[in-house]
Order: C-alpha cells, then sequence, then structure tokens
C-alpha cells in the first residue's frame, strides 16, 4: 500500500470515528504526521479543510534566540489545528494588516495549510506564500493571504510565519562566531527554508506533491521568494516562484562586516549596563528587546551575505548561474511609490521636478529627467510616481527577472498591476470618509485579486470590476502553478518576458514591449 493510500485510511478512519462520537465534530479533519495527530477543520461550502499554527520548528526562544531553526518537536495525543498562533515579535505599523493570530510571541515558528477536501486527481501543486511587511512586520494569519480559495481551486496553500526585525535579521562577531559556518543574521529566510524543507517532507499528508511546490510572496515576501532560489538548500525544492514587488537584486542585502559593525552598535545602543554582549541580549525578555531596539533605531535590518543562506552577493550568484532555474511569474504595481515623496509640499510643475531631482542626483539629474520626461503636472506626477517606485523596489524586481532570464532556460512572465484598489471603509479609517487620490495600484494592492479574498478582506468597497480582475489574476496565478504557464485559452495571451513583453493587468489585460523599460533600468543601474 503506498504512503498516500495508508495516510488516506487513517483520514477515513479517524474521520469517521469522529462522526460517530459526537455530531460537533463531523467538520474536522485528522492527518498523522511524524510530530503526532493532527485535528483540521473542515470549510464545508468551498470543500476545503484548513489546519493552523502547525509548529514546523522549536520555538526560538531563549538560548535558540539567534540561531538557526530546529527541528520540531513531537506532541502528544491530538493537537487541535484551528488556532493560527502567535504572531512573530512585532510593532504595529500598517492599517491594511488584519491579524487572526492568537497574541505575539517569540515561539511563533508555525505555518499554516489549506487543502481541498477530496482530491482523486491525485498529488496537488503546491503554493507556500511568505508574507510581506518590509522584515518588520506580517503574519501567516492575515486575511488577504488566507489560503481557502486557492485550495478550492485544486492548489494546497501554505503561509509561513517567519521571524522579523532584529529577531529575525541580526548579525554580530559572537553570533558568527558560534554559528559554525561563520556568519550570522538571515533567520527569517532560515525559518522560511526550514518552513520550505518541512513542506516538502509532510505535503503529500495533505494531498499535496512535493516536486511542485512553487513558492511566492508580496513585498518583503517577494524579496525572501528570491532569496530563496539562491539558496543551497532551497534550491532543489523550488519549481516555481512567484514575485509580487521586490527583489533581492537590490538594496535589501548587506556584506556580513557591515551587518555585524550594526550587530555591534545595536547590542550597545539596547544594552542598559556594560555587559553588551550576545548572552546578555539573550537574557532580555522579548516584549523590552523590541521596545529597546525600536526606540534605539533598529527596528529594521535588511538579509546579509552570510556565507550559509547566501554563499556571495546575489549578482554574482546569478552570473554564476547558481540558483534555481525555474519558472518565474514577476512584476510591480503602477504605484509602489508615490509623486507626493520627490514633490512633497511644494508644486508640481518642471522647476520643482529638476530641483528635487537635483537633490536625489546632484551629477546626473538632467539625465535622470530624461528617463522620466514630463512637461504638464499630471505628466509630471506619473514621471515623479515611476522614479519613486523604482527607487524603492520596481527596479530591484526588474533586475531579478532580467538576471535569471539571461542566465537560465526557464521561461518568466512579468507584469504591471494597474487596477486601482477602492477606498478603505471609514470603520477602519476612525470613521472619517476616504477619498481615493491614487494614480495607479498601490504597493500590495493587487494581494487579494491574485489569492481570491476579496471577501475574505472586508476593509475595502469592493465593486464589480474589482472581482473581474481578481478572477483573472487569480487564475493566471493558478494555471502558473500547476503548469509553470499562467496561460489558458479563456484569458487573454500572457507572452513571456524572453520576448520582451509584459502583460499590463486591469479590467481589460493590455500586452506592451518592455524595450523602454530594459533602457531605462540599464540607464539608471549606471548611474
Amino acid at each position: 500500500m503506498s504512503q498516500f493510500a495508508s495516510v488516506f485510511v487513517v483520514l477515513l478512519t479517524l474521520f469517521l470515528f469522529a462522526c460517530e462520537q459526537s455530531s460537533d465534530e463531523i467538520e474536522v479533519n485528522f492527518v498523522e504526521l511524524k510530530q503526532g495527530l493532527l485535528k483540521g477543520r473542515i470549510i464545508p461550502q468551498l470543500g476545503v479543510v484548513s489546519f493552523r499554527g502547525i509548529p514546523y520548528a522549536q520555538p526560538p526562544i531563549a538560548d535558540l534566540r539567534w540561531r538557526a531553526p530546529k527541528a520540531p518537536q513531537p506532541w502528544k495525543g491530538v493537537k487541535n489545528a484551528d488556532d493560527f498562533g502567535h504572531k512573530c515579535m512585532q510593532n504595529a505599523l500598517f492599517s491594511d494588516m488584519q491579524f487572526r493570530a492568537s497574541g505575539m510571541s517569540e515561539d511563533c515558528l508555525v505555518l499554516n495549510i489549506w487543502s481541498p477536501v477530496e482530491r482523486s486527481a491525485g498529488p496537488l501543486p503546491v503554493l507556500v506564500y511568505f508574507y510581506g511587511g518590509g522584515f518588520i512586520a506580517g503574519d501567516g494569519s492575515e486575511n488577504r493571504y488566507d489560503g481557502a480559495d486557492m485550495a478550492s481551486n485544486g492548489v494546497v496553500t501554505v503561509t509561513v510565519n517567519y521571524r522579523l526585525g532584529v529577531f529575525g535579521f541580526l548579525a554580530h562577531p559572537e553570533l558568527s562566531s558560534e554559528s559554525g559556518y561563520g556568519g550570522s543574521g538571515n533567520y527569517g529566510l532560515l525559518d522560511q527554508q526550514a518552513a520550505l524543507i518541512w513542506v516538502a517532507k509532510n505535503i503529500e499528508i495533505f494531498g499535496g506533491d512535493p516536486s511542485k511546490i512553487t513558492i511566492a510572496g508580496e513585498s518583503a515576501g517577494s524579496i525572501s521568494a528570491s532569496a530563496q532560489t539562491l539558496a543551497p538548500d532551497s534550491i532543489p525544492l523550488i519549481a516555481g516562484v512567484v514575485g509580487e514587488s521586490g527583489s533581492i537584486m537590490g538594496r535589501f542585502v548587506t556584506p556580513l562586516l557591515q551587518s555585524e559593525r550594526q550587530g555591534i552598535l545595536f547590542a550597545e545602543a539596547v544594552h542598559e549596563g556594560e555587559d553588551a554582549s550576545i548572552v546578555a541580549l539573550r537574557n532580555i525578555p522579548a516584549e523590552e528587546l523590541l521596545a529597546r531596539a525600536s526606540e534605539a533605531g533598529f527596528e529594521q535590518l535588511m538579509p546579509t551575505i552570510d556565507g550559509k543562506f547566501l554563499l556571495d552577493s546575489p549578482q554574482k550568484l546569478f552570473a554564476q548561474k547558481k540558483f534555481a532555474d525555474v519558472p518565474i511569474l514577476a512584476g510591480v504595481n503602477s504605484q509602489e511609490g508615490s509623486f507626493q515623496q520627490l514633490f512633497a509640499e511644494t508644486e508640481v510643475n518642471q522647476e520643482n521636478f529638476l530641483l528635487a531631482l537635483q537633490q536625489l542626483y546632484p551629477d546626473a539629474y538632467e539625465r535622470v529627467a530624461a528617463l522620466y520626461p514630463g512637461e504638464t503636472p499630471e505628466q509630471l506626477k506619473l514621471a515623479a510616481q515611476d522614479l519613486m517606485s523604482d527607487r524603492f523596489i520596481s527596479e530591484s524586481t526588474w533586475n531579478w527577472i532580467e538576471a535569471a532570464s539571461a542566465n537560465g532556460k526557464a521561461d518568466s512572465y512579468y507584469y504591471l498591476y494597474d487596477h486601482v484598489r477602492p477606498a478603505m471603509k471609514s470603520i477602519y479609517n476612525g470613521g472619517a470618509d476616504v477619498e481615493i487620490t491614487d494614480l495607479g495600484a498601490v504597493h500590495s494592492a493587487e494581494i487579494e485579486y491574485f489569492l481570491g479574498n476579496l471577501d475574505v478582506n472586508h476593509i475595502y468597497h469592493w465593486e464589480k470590476e474589482d472581482h473581474q480582475v481578481s478572477l483573472v489574476a487569480q487564475q493566471y496565478l493558478i494555471n502558473f502553478i500547476k503548469t509553470g504557464n499562467p496561460n489558458n485559452e479563456m484569458l487573454p495571451d500572457w507572452p513571456s518576458f524572453q520576448t520582451n513583453q509584459q502583460l499590463i493587468i486591469k479590467l481589460q489585460p493590455e500586452v506592451v514591449g518592455v524595450e523602454k523599460l530594459r533602457q531605462r533600468y540599464q540607464a539608471l543601474s549606471s548611474l
């Protein structure tokens, strides 16, 4: 009898037993892991079962703070997987983050799985999603990342918690000396990798195919996904990758020595006394450490070239073809940054545009102005928006798909998401009316559309057009996860990036060339 068949027998037996015991237990489902017996909850209207808060590593507390994640411990009896568990240590920063976590703690290394109840067609493709939040916030319990709708469309969906801020990305000479590989930092990325390894080992029990795992994420999650494609222990596990706004091919990674120096400054700043050792820092309670780090200005730390997870700079690893050469679906939103970030309170005109560029590019502001042309206030707003979007995150996303396409053989698909999200409900804005002033799709606006979660996230005034855009965007994503290609006969054709084209995702999708974009990014990178 195969492993899948054996698991099915266990599932069926336990399910029937539950039905006999109590009518209250009919809407549950059981799986048996090496860690122990797990009870999930069926969502009958979708035909999906969810398993929440599954530990994939030991809690990184006490002596395990700032260490690579350790294998999880088994539990006794039946673990009730209907609680998302704790979100990782973070401050409340972003109003669009709606958590369902039961609290906050360092004990947060859990993942959540949604899978179809009936799966007679055999093992299903898997989506492993990493949340965004600048490596300082976010959680797998957020409504917008809910995996139920994706699972109802035949994709086993997983969201992963990983350490954030100083808990997830602190590098320090003492940590490097004790690590066994001469580096430190990247604990949040190592958490993601440990979850990916856990999924590869266990997802078949949930109906998933371990050979068809697509990793994905938005913002910091997209940066993470791109970084995972460069990590030696992650590469063999990845069948495809989706990146929504961001990559490691930008300003989001630092050399080890630089990160270690920052770690020393952090230790000196947050420790009240002469002892600024790692041992002393590990004795500070998590809530107090978070508060001290925030007060001292060390809330956000970036990934590091640590010699274990990242062996070298991302640029060199791509050039040396040391990456997962798998299909990529990646892109950015049309308003990742805003024109106000450039103009501030000044009037939008050409004079102020050039003055602002001169502040950013003293020796090349005229060249930059030529790359982002505009004459009227409306044109200048869009030009400034494009520039600030590129500086923030769009250029790094482009650099990733360009490097992967130039050095690999797998097809890539690039998009610009350009559907303006509706206004937030006033109840979530302090009771005040919310006016839409966006000139495009703001950072993170695409998440609910791609994952089919408009009805799960209640904070916006979704309209018919939003559901139409979501239907198309989600189907592209589902096709890509299942086949490595977003296309089918029911959708507008999405040419591969190798044809020098991208898809504009909006109410009426449109294919456009990328040569002007390529020229812009090549020129920008030379400044």
